[in-house]
């Protein structure tokens, strides 16, 4: 981790987003879809302009993990958009949250999660929300470590495929 920085994104790294959310969500997840859904999804997800878009935006805040000048991670909060009944726009949302793989295990996406919840807090504890994919295991046991509770689940969808998403909530901590 001593050779990794983590900064907050600016509007001129969006072209660097979008080419690493593809490539961090193809390696996690393109062995799930067929070619066409997987592309039709990055082009709408992964954009350049989308993440433009969010940054843009004051009530969205995104993070950079840089090792050797090249960008490996990154996270994405914002107000939360989940769609479970005791879900709020009050309340916050851990986006995304996406390394490399060859940066896994170093301790960068913890980094990059403190960063992200401690902005989602940063006027005081609120809900927070995480959603995650039904079968990774490793993530589902991360969050809950710091918390987390299974809360529901739901469609994600990728073209014509539906995967179940988990979503995880924790309560407010006391100030």
């Amino acid at each position: 981790m001593n050779d990794t920085v983590i900064r907050r994104a600016t509007p001129e790294d969006a072209p660097t987003l979008a080419e690493l959310g593809a490539a961090t969500f193809i390696e996690a997840f393109g062995q799930l879809y067929t070619p066409a859904d997987l592309q039709a999804f990055l082009a709408e997800s992964h954009s350049p302009a989308g993440y433009a878009k969010a940054l843009a935006n004051p009530d969205y805040a995104l993070w950079l993990a840089i090792r050797d000048g090249k960008a490996i991670g990154y996270a994405q909060a914002g107000p939360c958009g989940l769609p479970h009944a005791d879900a709020s726009p009050a309340d916050g949302e851990l986006k995304r949250l996406y390394l490399l793989k060859s940066a896994q295990n170093g301790g960068v996406g913890g980094a990059l999660f403190e960063q992200a919840l401690a902005w989602l807090e940063r006027d005081g504890p609120r809900t927070l929300w995480i959603s995650v994919w039904s079968e990774n295991y490793g993530a589902q046991r991360f969050y809950g470590r710091h918390g987390f509770a299974f809360a529901g689940e739901y469609a994600f969808i990728v073209g014509e495929q539906r995967d179940r998403e988990f979503m995880y909530r924790r309560a407010p901590r006391p100030a």
